[in-house]
């Protein structure tokens, strides 16, 4: 019976013709959170074993140096997802908290394609165009 859950959760898309952040569209984003969250843990612990089994000394200097740019890169990847992960979460507290959905600073829906495509978004695409315009002018400087 889970299983006919999980498939009907996977073929549901949420659309414009429903009402905003109705629960079965804050039950789709808070699935699709948690699923990035848990790949990006899963990815974690290989890494984490793979560093482990990596720890060999390598007599070649080229060898030694190839083994820590790579790790130095895997690092700094890993520590990318780990603040990506506290996005996630922030989100799945705004999903509780009934904020989920709705632009920091308008109040304005964000738009369901936008969360779709980036479900940690605080911004509404204009807001966040203007965001960065700003940033821009700023740098600038």
């Amino acid at each position: 019976m889970q299983s006919t859950a999980v498939l009907v959760q996977d073929e549901y898309r949420p659309s414009e013709d429903e009402e905003f952040m109705n629960e079965r569209q804050l039950e789709f984003f808070k699935q699709k959170l948690n699923d990035w969250k848990e790949e990006i843990l899963k990815e974690s612990r290989e890494t984490l074993s793979h560093l482990k089994a990596e720890t060999e000394n390598h007599p070649d200097l080229a060898d030694r140096a190839s083994s820590e740019t790579d790790r130095a890169l895997e690092l700094r990847t890993r520590d990318r997802q780990r603040k990506l992960i506290s996005k996630i979460d922030e989100a799945l507290r705004r999903i509780e908290d009934g904020s989920y959905g709705y632009c920091e600073e308008t109040g304005e829906p964000i738009s369901l394609a936008r969360l779709e495509a980036r479900p940690t978004a605080t911004l509404s695409l204009e807001a966040q165009e203007r965001h960065e315009r700003r940033e821009r002018v700023h740098r600038d400087d």
